[in-house]
């Protein structure tokens, strides 16, 4: 069934030129144009869509409050910003209603890569009112330790981007939304990026200052007493899988680039739990704390989905790069993949198996290592070295969280 888009702007000649361009996707999707807010909505209480892509700067509404209005009313919709406006205002405006920010012009193939990526991982998903919960999200919850340590660093005088890095690296939801800013047009950097280093970098240490401290694009988990419990072992379960999957990477000769996308894709591979245990603490709760894992199996049958599915999809609105995308919503199936060489993936997926075996926390034992995908990869004899990447000294150590 094609995907319904609705494109608003007020220029018509915006919306004529984004109808030559899109001219090809015409199977594919049935594209609705409009030139303003007004009509975009009633536009939407006639008929669903799957995404609004609307222009920022528009009379009587513009495309920040349009996008509010989305999100409030019709909130499992993707929303995208399209526009020439790009001042850094109008960007912070954006953040919290829209999935993405996008300058104009845009290259078409990036605006049809994006779209397709977000609808690709949402048809994974079954379960309507978890693709409702995960378009509403703003942000994924921190600890509050960590919280509390990046806010402190960043009323200093001086903070250093060293020292922001080592913080974020350590806490799944604010590498998200960085990654998650670094991959829009909020700093204008050519391809995807899938480095916390790089994307900083990008980003800024005083425009960090600003998001965090003025525009509150973090949170921290309130009032959630079973997420509280629960996720320090599912953190620190991330940071080991992120800092084995770099090593077992290091130790495959990849490159630099791959070697911090194998550490992103590591810290983020169970980013669908968080969401889940954050969203629905009680729920999620009973599958895993009568059964010796996270039975995948069990998310299915409660949840109508699994939260590889979960993450992956909010990561898909959320524009981050494919292979990072595609890390997360296989890092327990890779078989299910064409893959036929080494990729973050097969970091993930290694490390992720390999240091969950050795971890106390029933949150974080639920996968074994997939002994057909490493022999279709000619990998198999690599298990032994791996493992004693995550033994060694100074390597990842074992979780003991509980």
């Amino acid at each position: 069934m094609p995907k319904r888009l609705l494109f608003v702007d007020d220029e018509n000649m915006v919306l004529d030129g984004l109808r030559r361009a899109l001219h090809g996707m015409q199977k594919e999707w049935e594209m609705h144009f409009v030139d303003n807010a007004s009509a975009a909505l009633q536009a939407l209480d006639k008929e669903p869509y799957d995404a609004v892509v609307s222009d920022m700067r528009m009379p009587l509404m513009d495309g920040a409050q349009l996008l509010e209005q989305v999100k409030q009313r019709y909130p499992d919709v993707v929303r995208m910003i399209l526009s020439g406006q790009s001042s850094r205002e109008a960007v912070y405006r954006s953040i919290a209603p829209a999935h993405q920010f996008l300058s104009k012009p845009c290259d078409p193939q990036e605006l049809v890569a994006r779209l397709s990526q977000a609808f690709a991982m949402r048809d994974l998903l079954s379960n309507q009112s978890i693709k409702t919960v995960i378009s509403r999200l703003r942000s994924i919850p921190s600890l509050p330790a960590l919280y509390h340590e990046l806010t402190a660093a960043l009323r200093s005088e001086e903070p250093s981007l060293a020292q922001i890095a080592k913080i974020i690296s350590k806490d799944v939801g604010m590498a998200a939304k960085i990654l998650q800013l670094a991959n829009s047009a909020f700093v204008g950097a050519s391809g995807r990026v899938s480095s916390l280093v790089q994307s900083l970098s990008l980003i800024g240490t005083e425009t960090v200052r600003t998001l965090v401290l003025s525009v509150h694009v973090f949170s921290q988990l309130d009032n959630n007493a079973q997420a509280v419990v629960s996720l320090p072992a599912l953190w620190d379960h991330s940071v080991a899988v992120s800092s084995l999957a770099q090593r077992i990477a290091n130790s495959e000769g990849c490159a630099k680039a791959l070697v911090e996308e194998s550490f992103t894709a590591g810290l983020l591979h169970d980013i669908g739990k968080v969401v889940l245990l954050a969203e629905m603490p009680r729920e999620y709760h009973q599958i895993f704390e009568k059964n010796s894992g996270a039975n995948q199996h069990l998310e299915l049958e409660r949840l109508g989905c699994r939260h590889a599915e979960v993450g992956a999809y909010l990561m898909s609105i959320w524009g981050l790069p494919l292979p990072l995308v595609h890390a997360v919503a296989f890092h327990h199936h890779p078989s299910d993949t064409a893959e036929t060489q080494f990729s973050s993936l097969t970091a993930v997926h290694a490390a992720n198996a390999i240091a969950g075996a050795t971890d106390v926390s029933p949150l974080n034992h639920d996968i074994e290592l997939d002994l057909n995908y490493l022999d279709r990869l000619g990998l198999r004899e690599k298990e032994g070295l791996w493992r004693s990447l995550h033994a060694e000294p100074g390597g990842p150590a074992p979780s003991t969280t509980h």
